[in-house]
């Protein structure tokens, strides 16, 4: 056999080996970036106490309540979480005659968008967020034969988790705007706010 029959699978060997080499050198920074991805996903559970304070004119209606509740959130990527909320509030109604307490149930899913560690000595980091979503809410009287009413709300939200390994510390306030339909009676559908603050453990899975 020749030397250029033999030069030439030489030559086809070497481009081979050359295109799997570039290929690989190309690909490695996706699956760096694939695995950043996949050691940010986790999973986590939040019990949470707080307050409840109604603003502007759900301020003439309800009073300052005790807020308690859990939330439960996914991490898609390290930059962005789905969080869904459940809430109670005991409040108290201003206007019906009694000192009524009117219970206050709030349930929500949101996204969060976080931004990279602005704190990390290690074993300890904190990052902060900012999240927008959607739910609905429900007052119930609790000694009043009336029917409990519920609404369309939303909100946005800002805070930070203080990150101790699996277990965190996070803090967050939360400004609710809701449609308000009277709890007793008729009448028209208003628009109102009020702040939820809250501070909560949090366990990652």
């Amino acid at each position: 056999m020749s030397l250029h029959h033999r030069a030439v699978p030489m030559t086809s060997k070497l481009v081979r080996r050359g295109i799997a080499g570039a290929a690989l050198l190309a690909l490695a920074p996706i699956a760096s970036t694939l695995s950043a991805q996949a050691t940010g996903a986790a999973f986590e559970v939040r019990p949470f106490v707080g307050a409840f304070i109604p603003t502007g004119d759900q301020r003439d209606l309800l009073k300052d309540a005790v807020l308690v509740g859990g939330q439960a959130s996914w991490r898609l990527v390290p930059a962005l979480a789905l969080t869904g909320t459940f809430a109670w509030s005991p409040s108290k109604d201003r206007l019906t005659a009694g000192n009524q307490t009117l219970d206050i149930y709030q349930y929500d899913i949101g996204a969060e968008l976080r931004t990279p560690s602005a704190y990390d000595a290690g074993i300890v980091d904190f990052t902060p967020f900012v999240g927008l979503g959607l739910g609905g809410r429900t007052y119930s009287y609790r000694n009043l034969d009336v029917d409990s009413k519920t609404n369309f709300d939303g909100y946005g939200a800002i805070g930070g988790d203080i990150g101790f390994g699996p277990l965190a510390l996070r803090i967050e306030g939360r400004d609710y705007v809701s449609q308000f339909k009277p709890l007793t009676g008729t009448g028209s559908t208003k628009t109102r706010n009020d702040i939820g603050l809250a501070a909560g453990v949090a366990y990652r899975f």
